[in-house]
């Protein structure tokens, strides 16, 4: 009887879940600049299906981890907020962040960068204190933090610069840049157009400036419109150096990606910037779009400053 008891428990006690595997844990590190985007990112990151965590003590992070590859609810992305308002977070990363890689977890840190005019507009709209405000102005802390943070930045597998997105536009990058960098197409590559007169984006792999091409600005039909308009696209693409440059450009990129890819590096964004970023830039960008699509590669297209005045 006991035996026949013992054998019905057995029968209705669950499988044991076996532990995920570290390659299989997907783990997102974000950090940076305070006031630079980070609660907008990890809310994104929730929303994709990350278990998200907010200024987790870093050396608690390999226990963390240990126990969401036991977690019974099946845990397999993560993505953690880590910065410089722990005590502990400068010493304790560089080690932390070696030795998880070391032992095989497949660890990514996005750093948010933001300029100091974007960060002081952000914290004097919304008032908070900055966490390394000593009785100084807030510029000073600023770049009090830059500098504590450079060594983590130079370390970070993406950069991406937050100073003028707004944060629908915020949302969207991140969302954009983990869906691509994880649909399995291979390669990632996000195409920017920018104006040089408002700074070269920061997190650009590749820069490419053709202020070399006649400008639609000086033609007075053509001023107030945007490269996303088919006259200024064929104003841009009807002289030869357009069309030139396009297809060595496109043989260029094609020649790098298998090349960054056999790299590990999974995600490629390139700038193209013209003087105001609203006509030849927009213009050339939108065109490799349509021949990396036909290559079948992911994309992402943003027009920084094609919008301002």
């Amino acid at each position: 009887m006991r035996a026949k008891k013992d054998k019905m428990l057995k029968h209705k006690l669950p499988k044991k879940r076996k532990s995920l595997s570290k390659e299989n844990l997907r783990v997102a590190i974000i950090s940076g600049l305070s006031g630079s985007g980070k609660s907008t990112t990890i809310k994104v990151l929730e929303d994709l299906g990350f278990f998200c965590v907010d200024n987790l003590p870093v050396l608690l992070l390999p226990k963390f981890l240990e126990l969401c590859q036991q977690s019974a609810d099946g845990i397999s992305k993560v993505a953690l907020v880590v910065d410089i308002r722990e005590k502990n977070f400068l010493q304790a990363y560089p080690k932390v962040f070696k030795n998880l890689k070391k032992e095989g977890y497949q660890l990514k840190t996005i750093f948010l960068e933001c300029s100091d005019k974007a960060l002081v507009q952000r914290f004097s709209e919304t008032r908070r204190r900055h966490p390394l405000v000593e009785g100084d102005s807030i510029l000073e802390s600023i770049a009090r933090e830059r500098g504590k943070l450079a060594d983590l930045k130079q370390l970070a597998d993406k950069v991406i610069d937050t100073s003028n997105y707004n944060v629908h536009e915020l949302k969207e990058a991140i969302d954009s840049y983990f869906k691509m960098s994880s649909d399995g197409k291979g390669m990632a590559i996000n195409l920017i157009s920018f104006g040089y007169r408002y700074g070269t984006p920061v997190d650009a792999d590749l820069v490419m400036d053709v202020r070399f091409l006649p400008n639609p600005y000086f033609i007075e039909e053509l001023k107030p419109l945007t490269g996303i308009d088919p006259r200024v696209a064929e104003f841009v693409l009807q002289h030869k150096d357009a069309t030139d440059f396009l297809g060595q450009f496109s043989t260029l990129i094609s020649f790098l990606i298998p090349r960054y890819q056999r790299e590990g590096k999974s995600y490629l964004t390139i700038a193209v910037g013209c003087t105001g970023g609203r006509h030849r830039s927009v213009t050339i960008v939108n065109q490799l779009e349509e021949i990396l699509t036909k290559n079948k590669y992911s994309l992402n297209v943003r027009h920084r400053d094609w919008d301002r005045h």
